[in-house]
């Protein structure tokens, strides 16, 4: 099918992640002042959505402490810059089983089961305009690791989110996960029109070819509103190939390190490279006023 072009695009700046890397860059946030004001920086270079996780500020290890959300959330409201808001709500399901003659018990390290209601909370207590469902379960790139999302807890922490008035962004890494999405609109989860996020070339999901890719996207209801990102060198590709597929763009230090070979990155300059890239394409960067609108969002403060 022809390309239909998104000629009024939004940015997501996905500003830290909770992947391993706070030792490969020294650009990558730990603390939630650091965190709120590389996020400020994205959005004063055209982010209009951050989306934010927390470290633990002396580890830089993911953490899931309201503490944590709550003064990264204060300290973005409180300050000049307006952006949208988006949480992760994707901790909580990490299982890291044993070796494989014996995977159980799991083990203590590295593995994060918590419930629906726990896993929710900090958006409760700060919401955002956005908070992330990753709507799969998916093995990862480590060996013994598996992120899970049952179709049980999603319904769980759809109906939490929705009831909040909080806008979830669907996390599909892969084309089962669109399908689930699918369903969970359908049963009355989740409004429609919804929000989705396609995430390409995270071992082991979706890999990131261009035939995988708009496989995903013609799979998107015409009426939801849906972004994209690839991993590391592939981020900037797909800033392109996103627009062009009739998408959004989400880049940031979650997703990649690298502002050119060997130059490490930091999020405004990712965020200023896609607004270039944008624009050269003939499409124009919207703003989160713009964003709000378009997503029927509305802008809150903490209770």
């Amino acid at each position: 099918m022809p390309l239909t072009m998104n000629k009024e695009v939004f940015i997501t700046c996905a500003v830290t992640g909770s992947g391993g890397t706070q030792d490969r860059s020294p650009h990558v946030p730990r603390s939630p002042e650091q965190i709120a004001n590389s996020a400020i920086a994205a959005a004063k270079a055209g982010a209009a959505v951050v989306h934010c996780h927390v470290r633990d500020p002396e580890t830089g290890k993911p953490s899931r402490k309201l503490e944590y959300y709550r003064e990264v959330t204060e300290r973005i409201r409180e300050s000049e810059v307006d952006v949208v808001l988006n949480l992760t709500a994707g901790m909580g399901g990490d299982m890291i089983f044993g070796p494989t003659e014996r995977p159980l018990p799991l083990k203590e390290e590295g593995t994060d089961m918590v419930g629906a209601s726990e896993r929710v909370e900090h958006v409760a207590q700060c919401l955002p305009e956005i908070c992330t469902l990753d709507c799969g379960t998916m093995n990862f790139a480590e060996a013994d690791y598996v992120m899970t999302n049952t179709p049980g807890m999603l319904q769980a922490m759809g109906r939490m989110m929705t009831a909040l008035g909080v806008k979830p962004e669907i996390e599909a890494f892969d084309t089962g996960h669109l399908w689930y999405a699918k369903q969970l609109v359908a049963d009355g989860v989740l409004d429609s029109p919804a929000l989705v996020q396609l995430c390409m070339g995270v071992p082991w999901g979706a890999p990131d070819d261009m035939n995988t890719f708009m496989a995903m996207v013609n799979n998107v209801p015409d009426d939801w509103t849906f972004s994209a990102f690839a991993l590391g060198r592939n981020q900037m590709p797909y800033v392109a190939a996103s627009v062009l597929a009739g998408g959004n763009v989400r880049v940031g230090l979650e997703d990649n390190l690298w502002l050119d070979k060997g130059v490490l990155a930091e999020n405004w300059q990712l965020v200023e490279r896609a607004h270039n890239i944008i624009e050269n394409l003939g499409a124009r960067v919207i703003g989160p006023e713009e964003v709000r609108k378009k997503l029927g969002l509305v802008k809150r403060a903490p209770k």
